[in-house]
């Protein structure tokens, strides 16, 4: 599967529990989550879908295991990060105790940032895109 349409479904996915965190706020007049109802939309959906669109636009033939490292790094940091979130704004656990993967995750999410900015670099021109492709 092409990086393009990786990121598109995993993106549109993360947009399916954004979208159910709302709605169960709205449901339960309870915001406490706000921060991770943010977090998804931004750092899981919106990130997503704006790698989605450089793989498509940008990025013709990536080094496929840098483009690989990229999408499991971003994946799991901004997972872990959103999972700790929860946890922490719903009062599992305290900050003390998630502080440390909060930061390791938005770290990853850095870290990813920086490969996907290496590749795009590294790629040096936009691609042609044609009708079907």
């Amino acid at each position: 599967m092409n990086f393009d349409r990786r990121f598109l479904i995993w993106g549109l996915s993360y947009a399916v529990v954004e979208l159910s965190l709302g709605i169960y706020m709205a449901a339960s007049s309870n915001h406490g989550e706000l921060v991770t109802h943010a977090n998804i939309l931004m750092m899981l959906l919106l990130l997503s879908l704006l790698y989605a669109l450089i793989h498509r636009l940008w990025l013709e033939n990536p080094n496929r295991t840098v483009a690989n490292l990229q999408f499991i790094l971003h994946q799991a940091a901004a997972i872990t990060t959103s999972v700790g979130l929860f946890l922490l704004y719903g009062g599992f656990y305290p900050e003390a105790t998630l502080g440390p993967i909060l930061g390791a995750g938005a770290i990853g999410v850095l870290l990813a940032m920086l490969l996907m900015l290496f590749l795009v670099v590294k790629s040096g021109r936009a691609r042609a895109v044609t009708a079907g492709s």
